[in-house]
């Protein structure tokens, strides 16, 4: 069996079509339904079904493309095998975060990599919905994504490995002037009936102001919903409302306090999504290991 098919079949299933899969790929929509065609014919047996104007795979699909994964990462741990004996592994490791994320670790992560040899980073800022980063392992050597803090992990499946990187606890962003500004912390009670700036719902910061609401027994007043953090900052600082900031990423913002929020468990998981045969390359683990290395000394600052 030819690896790019099975890789083309896999891709098929992630996106949930020929188009998608096609875009992710950088193929024409006829090569990748031939590689799919010519992959069925070898099996013998349907891999893909239609489910209207999309495809999923097939029992025997998702079978195929399940030890294709296995396939990937015996060769791709083939080729680091040999990579061990050069004395600088070379390659582009293509990285994206969100967009918060970004301005926590992507300057510093391109400074450590400036004295590695043989790696050349490209970065990119993808802010996409929580169930929606998964599918950027596709695209992207690393993926930095987040999650709410209490919530359920990344139903990653055995496609994509998940590496914590680091808790940021997210605190109550009040303006300087806010009778709130001098407090040690809030409680939710203390946040009844004040406007909020909100990120859009399926964002994990949206889950800890739920949690705000149900702590306190009312809904949040939702004034603005608003997902760039600088943005919100702004607001916050013109007196526009209440908000939640990331505490490491905007601790030092001007015009505005961050107060820890109490009785409510707030904070947000940042971690590294990768597919598991890239994971192999020595070039993608150097840059992992350099994120790691960040992470930790940013959690314990």
């Amino acid at each position: 069996m030819d690896p790019r098919a099975l890789e083309t079949l896999r891709t098929v299933g992630t996106h949930g079509g020929v188009t998608a899969a096609a875009a992710v790929l950088h193929l024409t929509p006829s090569a990748v339904s031939q590689q799919v065609a010519l992959l069925q014919r070898e099996v013998g047996v349907p891999l893909t079904e239609r489910v209207g104007r999309g495809l999923r795979l097939t029992p025997a699909g998702e079978a195929l493309a399940e030890a294709g994964v296995g396939v990937a990462v015996a060769l791709e741990r083939a080729r680091a095998a040999c990579d061990e004996f050069l004395v600088r592994p070379q390659g582009v490791v293509r990285v994206s975060a969100f967009q918060s994320g970004a301005l926590l670790l992507l300057p510093a992560l391109l400074t450590r990599m400036a004295t590695v040899e043989g790696i050349t980073v490209e970065l990119t800022d993808q802010d996409v919905a929580q169930d929606d980063f998964l599918g950027l392992t596709d695209r992207m050597d690393v993926v930095v994504a987040h999650r709410p803090d209490d919530g359920a992990g990344w139903a990653a499946g055995a496609s994509v490995r998940v590496v914590p990187l680091l808790r940021e606890p997210l605190d109550v962003a009040v303006p300087l002037d806010h009778p709130l500004a001098q407090r040690a912390e809030v409680s939710p009670e203390d946040l009844l009936d004040v406007p909020w700036i909100a990120v859009h719902e399926g964002f994990p910061v949206a889950e800890v102001l739920s949690a705000v609401g149900a702590r306190s027994g009312a809904a949040p007043r939702i004034v603005h919903r608003v997902n760039d953090f600088h943005v919100v900052q702004a607001l916050v600082a013109a007196g526009h409302g209440v908000s939640l900031l990331p505490r490491y990423t905007f601790g030092g913002a001007r015009g505005v306090r961050l107060v820890p929020l109490a009785g409510v468990r707030a904070g947000r998981r940042i971690d590294a999504l990768l597919r598991r045969d890239r994971a192999e390359r020595l070039v993608v683990r150097r840059v992992l290991d350099e994120l790691r290395a960040l992470a930790v000394e940013i959690d314990v600052a």
